[in-house]
């Protein structure tokens, strides 16, 4: 018997180490399935994940939402555009760009905050239409403006008022003349109407519009740009620019510097493009009112040869630009270091598909052509996607 149990121990081993040596085989086969399973995911998220990395002005293509895979090398195409584009010009910027149709955003340094400067008129225009859908304002009201309304830079109304004594005309005409001719005092007449900065910051959490800011309002702030207090004189003639010209240059220098890099007005390119679907899309107002401020955008006439000179024909657009201060004291002709040269709007291709852009400049010292055609190169990038 000790004999027979020592013959059967061979067989019930090698069934044992059999058993065992599938069993491995199986886990080793599994964790290779799990492994495999992680990369491809991890793959998958990266082509749709947004990259933080502004630091790096790494661009970032966003296509989530896109339709099928046949649109991604689109999309990476027009990644590509927008880098080379945002990079050739040497200066602080973001670019965006969303696609109406898909949902699809692609953006270069576009999650980086940028000075708006008169782009955040569309945020007062905004406010006063939200109010007007309430029922809260009657923009056929008058209102009147005198010399202690006008505020500085551009402000047509002034010569009109300055001629007569003051000027009378409808809240809807001061935002028609804020929009269209980017006058800083019908702008500043709305922004009182409609509740003051606070007002229009409410409406921007209200409609969820994220990485926009709203100033203080253009005196308060364009005044602290250059250092100064905002006094009432500064709205006349030139006494603004011989009054900054007495500042530290060391002073205007810090104070530039800080506001670039953390402008109270600020937004953000990504941002800005995703609030213009918004408004495309009818979901910040009533149809009326959407209708009302993309008209105005149309009929904007402040930078014709900014996006606007860029555009293909056939195509349109609905804008507002925004420019900044310039910071050094500089011969006539020359270009000194300029904050804020922006914009944003709604392109739309001659078979109706629309994008929503956006091109923020935080600070630059690149000659205005270059900008120009920086822009107008956004432009056509866009087109070629369209169209591709």
């Amino acid at each position: 018997m000790i004999s027979r149990n020592h013959r059967r121990a061979p067989q019930n081993d090698a069934a044992v180490l059999k058993k065992i040596g599938l069993l491995a085989a199986f886990v080793v086969v599994a964790a290779l399935l799990a492994l495999l399973a992680s990369v491809y995911a991890a793959r998958l998220s990266g082509q749709n994940a947004h990259s933080g990395e502004a630091a790096n002005n790494a661009p970032v293509a966003d296509a989530s939402t896109v339709e099928t895979d046949v649109r991604a090398p689109k999309l990476q195409l027009l990644e590509a555009s927008l880098a080379r584009i945002g990079k050739s010009l040497n200066s602080r910027l973001g670019i965006a760009m969303v696609d109406l149709q898909s949902g699809a955003a692609v953006h270069y340094n576009g999650e980086q905050l940028m000075p708006q400067q008169s782009v955040s008129k569309l945020w007062v225009a905004l406010t006063a239409l939200e109010q007007a859908d309430q029922g809260l304002l009657d923009l056929a009201e008058r209102g009147t403006v005198r010399r202690g309304d006008l505020t500085l830079f551009h402000q047509p109304i002034r010569k009109k008022v300055l001629a007569n004594g003051s000027f009378t005309s409808t809240y809807a005409d001061f935002m028609n003349s804020a929009l269209v001719g980017s006058d800083n005092t019908a702008n500043n007449m709305l922004l009182e109407k409609v509740g003051g900065p606070q007002a229009v910051r409410r409406v921007l959490d209200a409609k969820g519009l994220g990485a926009i800011r709203f100033g203080p309002g253009e005196r308060i702030m364009q005044s602290q740009l250059a250092g100064l207090e905002w006094d009432q004189s500064y709205s006349l003639g030139k006494t603004f620019f011989e009054v900054r010209k007495t500042v530290p240059h060391g002073k205007r220098r810090e104070i530039f510097d800080d506001y670039v890099s953390n402008p109270v007005d600020g937004a953000t390119a990504l941002a800005m493009a995703q609030a213009l679907v918004k408004l495309a899309d009818g979901e910040l107002l009533t149809e009326a009112s959407t209708a009302t401020l993309l008209g105005l955008m149309r009929d904007a006439k402040s930078g014709p040869n900014r996006l606007k000179g860029g555009l293909p024909e056939g195509w349109q657009i609905a804008h507002k630009t925004g420019t900044g201060q310039v910071l050094d004291i500089v011969p006539p002709g020359v270009m000194g270091e300029q904050t804020g040269y922006n914009d944003v709007g709604i392109l739309t291709a001659p078979d109706g598909a629309r994008y929503a852009v956006a091109v923020l400049i935080g600070n630059t010292k690149a000659p205005v052509p270059q900008r120009m055609d920086m822009m107008h190169a956004v432009v056509a990038a866009i087109a070629e996607y369209h169209g591709g």
